[in-house]
């Protein structure tokens, strides 16, 4: 999506400060950061949120984007301690960027209930 500022940022047209990069997926660090780690991990290809991926490839994406976030987590040395994958879906949930991401939050204690 040509106006979509994570497909910028996965194609490399927009900066950003990548920790790792797959061959379906992207990290870097969030820009407003609510967590001493607070990484955003994305699928290169645009898809809008968790809500618009069906069918097996869909499934297949999801998956690999969970164990990619995971697999950033345990490099980013947060296994130890633990840490927090958080999607947001929609407005409501908190959605901002309508591009597939999962929050990799870190470094803290984190309190429940979120929000």
């Amino acid at each position: 999506m040509s106006d979509c500022v994570f497909c910028k940022i996965a194609d490399g047209s927009i900066p950003a400060d990548i920790v790792a990069r797959g061959e379906d997926a992207v990290a870097f660090r969030d820009l407003d950061p609510k967590a001493p780690v607070h990484v955003l991990a994305i699928p290169t290809r645009h898809i809008g949120a968790v809500r618009d991926v069906s069918g097996p490839d869909g499934e297949r994406l999801l998956g690999s984007l969970l164990r990619f976030a995971a697999t950033v987590a345990s490099d980013l040395g947060l296994d130890d301690r633990g840490y927090r994958l958080v999607a947001n879906t929609g407005p409501d949930g908190g959605q901002s960027v309508f591009h597939l991401h999962v929050h990799i939050l870190g470094g803290r204690p984190m309190g429940w209930p979120p929000g």
